[in-house]
């Protein structure tokens, strides 16, 4: 059989339809293993690259997607397990504990799975950065191996749009949660498609609407003395519309 190789110049690059994205047991189990062993691959797929070369936005790859690596540990100090990370602009610091990776049957452990993060600068007054690496290493070996296996990637931020959903400030005026409910957190029911909104156990007075506004009306005033409230009502029941203003002389 014909091995595959998917690795041009230390890139990955896959027919079209298809995408790399094996679990955490794969990568110990399936990869890392057979590599540690010397085992054929299924696939020539993942690089070797000494990640700690170069800075997390110069290894070979799309900077956009998750990217993997054979790569080697390199002793900080002679007669010390600990693990140099420093790049040329920074190191990958350790964050959280290890985590456990055990294999769907059988509950064994088989491998470790540690989290890193990128930091620019020199310890320790790195500064942080978004880049995230998993290193996974075998759980036991009967003979000192130096491989681990690397998966880096850019975590994405999100923004204030994406994490809060605001209301329009005609709702509620604050254009946050407490828009869509009251006080005591009994919510309000509005009637986009009606004239007037429906509320539960609040007591809000819909008001009248001006003609060619929208079907939303703000809280006003019962008290007018049977005076006429369209005046006090058309401005903030209509807040899609910019109100006309005379011109100053």
């Amino acid at each position: 059989m014909e091995r595959l190789n998917f690795v041009k110049d230390g890139v990955l690059r896959l027919p079209p339809g298809f995408r790399f994205h094996p679990t955490d047991e794969e990568l110990i189990l399936d990869y890392l293993r057979r590599k540690v062993f010397s085992f054929p691959l299924p696939a020539s797929i993942i690089p070797e690259v000494e990640v700690c070369k170069s800075d997390p936005w110069k290894l070979p790859g799309d900077l956009e997607h998750e990217r993997y690596f054979f790569s080697t540990r390199e002793v900080k100090y002679p007669n010390g397990n600990r693990s140099n990370r420093a790049t040329v602009s920074g190191y990958w610091k350790a964050t959280g504990i290890d985590k456990q990776i055990v294999t769907c049957r059988g509950n064994q452990v088989v491998g470790m799975k540690k989290t890193l993060v990128f930091y620019r600068g020199k310890p320790p007054n790195g500064c942080r950065t978004d880049w995230i690496m998993h290193e996974y290493r075998l759980a036991k070996t009967s003979f000192q191996d130096n491989w681990v296996l690397c998966r880096i990637f850019l975590k994405k931020r999100s923004t204030k749009s994406e994490v809060e959903i605001r209301l329009p400030s005609y709702i509620g005026g604050g254009g946050s949660e407490a828009a869509a409910f009251g006080n005591d957190n009994k919510p309000v029911f509005y009637d986009f498609m009606g004239k007037k909104p429906r509320t539960t156990d609040l007591n809000l007075a819909p008001a009248s609407s001006s003609s060619g506004s929208s079907g939303v009306t703000d809280e006003t005033n019962n008290n007018n003395n049977g005076t006429d409230d369209h005046e006090e009502s058309s401005s903030c029941s209509n807040s899609f519309a910019t109100p006309s203003r005379k011109p100053l002389h």
